[in-house]
C-alpha cells in the first residue's frame, strides 16, 4: 500500500527535508508535491525534486505573502516553467489571518490562476474563511482543468460548490480532528475520482501524532481517518488518492 502525498512543505522540515524523504519513503509514501509560498521556498521546492525522482513541485505565492507579487513575480514566472514544477500555488485568499490586504490577495490569485491557465499546469488553492471571495475569482477567471482545493476545510455546501466548478478536495490531518464533522462529511461526499490526501507538513499534524512536527511520513493516518470518514478501506482510499494525485498533477493522464 503506497500513499502520494499531495501536499507540504518538507523544504522546512527541522532536521533537513532529505531524512524527512527517506523517512517518508520507508513508511510507504511513493511520491510527494512539495509546495512553494513564495520565490525562496519555490526555489527549495524545486531544487528538491530535482534529486529526488519521487518528489515533485509547485511554484506559487501564498496569500500571506501577496502583497510581494510585483517583487517576485518575474522570478516565480521563470520557475514556474520548470520541468519538475507540476502546479501554480497555493495560491488563494486568506481572510483569517489578513497578512495582506484582500485586494492584493486577489491581484495575486488572478495572476496565478492565469499562469495556471498559460502553462498548463495544475492550481492548488489555499482558501481559509474565504469561500466567497476564492469561488467568485475562480470562476470568474475560469477554473483551470486541473484545480486542487489543498487542506479542504468546508463542509458539504462548500464541497459541493468547489465540485461544481471541477475541482478536486485534497484532505489534511483535519479529517482527524475531534471537531471537525463538516470535513469528515465533506470527505463522505466527495467523489472517489476527486479526493486527495496532503500532511500539509509541518503544519496540521493529525491524531495520534499530535504535538509532533508533522512530516510526509504520517500521511497514512491522514489516509486512515479520510477511509474512516468515507466508510472505505484503507487500501482503496490510498489507491484512489494516488492516482487522482497523478492526474491532477498531470503525472498520468485522467480516464
Amino acid at each position: 500500500m503506497m500513499w502520494f502525498d499531495s501536499h507540504c512543505h518538507v523544504q522546512w522540515a527541522t532536521d533537513g527535508a532529505d531524512a524527512a524523504i527517506d523517512r517518508a519513503r520507508a513508511a510507504g509514501v511513493s511520491a510527494m508535491v512539495v509546495v512553494g509560498t513564495d520565490a525562496a521556498s519555490s526555489r527549495a521546492a524545486i531544487e528538491l525534486a530535482t534529486r529526488h525522482p519521487d518528489v515533485w513541485a509547485t511554484v506559487g505565492l501564498h496569500p500571506h505573502d501577496a502583497s510581494r507579487l510585483h517583487d517576485e513575480w518575474v522570478e516565480l514566472r521563470e520557475l514556474a516553467t520548470g520541468d519538475r514544477v507540476v502546479a501554480v500555488g497555493e495560491a488563494g485568499f486568506d481572510l483569517h489571518y489578513r497578512h495582506s490586504e484582500p485586494d492584493a490577495q486577489e491581484e495575486a490569485f488572478r495572476a496565478q490562476i492565469r499562469l495556471s491557465h498559460e502553462l498548463d499546469r495544475a492550481l492548488v488553492i489555499h482558501s481559509r474563511e474565504a469561500w466567497d471571495d476564492t469561488l467568485h475569482v475562480l470562476a470568474d477567471e475560469g477554473p483551470p482543468p486541473r484545480t486542487v482545493f489543498h487542506c479542504f476545510t468546508g463542509g458539504p455546501d462548500e464541497a459541493r460548490r468547489c465540485l461544481d466548478l471541477g475541482a478536486g478536495l485534497s484532505f489534511s490531518g483535519i479529517v482527524s480532528f475531534p471537531g471537525a464533522d463538516d470535513v469528515r462529511a465533506a470527505a463522505a461526499m466527495c467523489p472517489p475520482d476527486r479526493v486527495l490526501v496532503e500532511t500539509d507538513a509541518p503544519y496540521l499534524t493529525p491524531i495520534p501524532l499530535r504535538g509532533k512536527e508533522n512530516e510526509p511520513a504520517y500521511v497514512a493516518h491522514v489516509g486512515d481517518a479520510l477511509a474512516a470518514a468515507r466508510g472505505e478501506p484503507v487500501e482503496a482510499v490510498a489507491s484512489a488518492t494516488a492516482r487522482n494525485a497523478r492526474v491532477a498533477f498531470g503525472l498520468v493522464r485522467g480516464t
